[in-house]
């Protein structure tokens, strides 16, 4: 059986991160309708889930710095998980879209915002980046797994430091996904999550 343990946080830094919580909005759904195609993806539904609960998604994601597991100190790497929808620009098409009209997504780019505007990479937020995610959004809804935290960013400013500060920084993750449609015609959406980074108490 796994063993997480770690201290009980004071009252003070659980009362920062009710607050930080409470002031960071989330937003998913988010379409970017770009391009020439006739179809654009909808964002139906942007969650994450902490790599120590990799099955438990949730609409907001605490990003743990650093987990006990069986007295070993360990980090993971924190997934997202996102839902697709077809949309027509022609309404006329919205219950009957084409083969052509599907749209492949191959690609998303992740950016960390805070809602403070202090938003260098590497001093304010982690950096950003990009990732590799092939899902075809068709008649019904589609699902994609995809990296939202590295693992490397633990090792990085400004993460590095709250494992041992005690400090929470939260930001929203920006994410963009890119594909196109299968005439070649490419096609972009945006969805937004809150990300709350902080050495975080461990799960049972």
């Amino acid at each position: 059986m796994s063993v997480r343990r770690k201290a009980v946080w004071s009252l003070g830094v659980r009362l920062a991160a009710a607050t930080l919580l409470a002031a960071t909005s989330a937003s998913c759904g988010d379409a970017v309708r770009q391009g020439e195609g006739s179809s654009y993806l909808i964002i139906q539904a942007l969650e994450a889930a902490s790599g120590a609960e990799p099955e438990e998604f949730e609409g907001v994601l605490f990003s743990d710095t650093l987990t006990i597991v069986e007295d070993v100190p360990s980090v993971f790497a924190d997934n997202g998980r996102v839902t697709f929808r077809l949309g027509m620009k022609d309404p006329a098409l919205s219950t009957s879209p084409s083969e052509a009209n599907f749209i492949t997504v191959t690609r998303y780019r992740v950016r960390y915002i805070r809602a403070d505007g202090r938003n260098t990479p590497g001093l304010d937020v982690p950096y950003g980046f990009d990732g590799g995610l092939t899902v075809t959004v068709g008649d019904g809804d589609a699902v994609g797994v995809f990296e939202l935290v590295r693992h490397i960013a633990t090792a990085e400013a400004p993460l590095a430091a709250l494992t041992v500060n005690g400090v929470i920084i939260s930001t929203i993750a920006e994410v963009t996904f890119y594909g196109t449609d299968q005439t070649g015609r490419e096609v972009s959406a945006v969805g937004r999550i809150t990300v709350n980074f902080g050495n975080f108490g461990d799960p049972d």
